[in-house]
C-alpha cells in the first residue's frame, strides 16, 4: 500500500507514509521492486563560532589537530554506516561521499557540504545528511575546549538527483567551487 492515496476527515486526499503499515506499525519499505538507477545528493550545514575559534581551526591549531581533516573522515565513516544510525535506513553500496568545508569569516562560521552517490533502489539523502551532521559534530568536539558556546545550524538537503521522485533542488542554493548540484 506504499504510496496510497487516503481521504482526509476534511475530504483532502493525503499520501500514507511509506514507513508505516495499513495498521499502522513502522515497517522498512520494501524496495524490491524498485528500479536501480544512479542517485546523489547534496547537504549541507554550518557550525557557527567565535571569530578566534574559526581562525584557530583554519590554522589547523587546535590542541586535538587538524579539525577539518578529522571532520571529513567521520563525515565519511557516518555516511557508511548510517542504516546502522537510523533504524529504517535500507545499507546502501555507496560510490562516493565527499565532504567539503568553506570558512565563513564574516558569518563566523565553518560552512559543510556532504555528496553522497550510489547506484541502487534507495536515495542517499539520509548518507548526505548523517555525513553533514556527523562532520558538524566532530568540529564541535575539537574545538569545544576554547568554545563551548558552538552552534551546528542549517542542516538541510540541497539537492538530490534519480529514482522515481526525480530531481530536487531547494531554492537560493548556489553550488559550490563553480560545479552544478546533483
Amino acid at each position: 500500500m506504499t504510496g496510497d492515496k487516503r481521504k482526509t476527515k476534511a475530504g483532502g486526499v493525503r499520501r500514507q507514509l511509506t514507513h508505516l503499515d495499513d495498521r499502522g506499525r513502522v515497517r522498512m519499505v520494501d524496495v524490491g521492486q524498485k528500479a536501480v538507477t544512479r542517485r546523489e545528493a547534496i547537504a549541507r550545514g554550518a557550525v557557527r563560532m567565535e571569530p578566534a575559534t574559526l581562525a584557530a581551526i583554519v590554522a589547523g591549531t587546535l590542541k586535538k589537530g587538524e579539525a577539518l581533516a578529522a571532520a571529513r573522515i567521520a563525515g565519511i565513516m557516518a555516511a557508511k554506516r548510517t542504516h546502522e544510525l537510523i533504524p529504517l535506513c535500507h545499507q546502501l553500496p555507496l560510490e562516493a561521499v565527499e565532504v567539503d568545508f568553506r570558512p565563513d569569516p564574516g558569518g563566523g562560521a565553518i560552512l559543510i557540504e556532504a555528496r553522497a552517490a550510489t547506484s541502487a533502489r534507495t536515495g542517499v539523502e539520509m548518507e548526505a545528511l548523517t555525513a553533514a551532521s556527523v562532520a558538524a559534530l566532530t568540529i564541535y568536539d575539537m574545538a569545544k575546549a576554547i568554545d563551548r558556546a558552538m552552534t551546528i545550524e542549517a542542516l538541510r538537503l540541497v539537492s538530490k538527483s534519480g529514482g522515481r521522485s526525480g530531481r530536487f533542488a531547494r531554492k537560493g542554493e548556489a553550488p559550490w567551487n563553480g560545479e552544478a548540484d546533483a
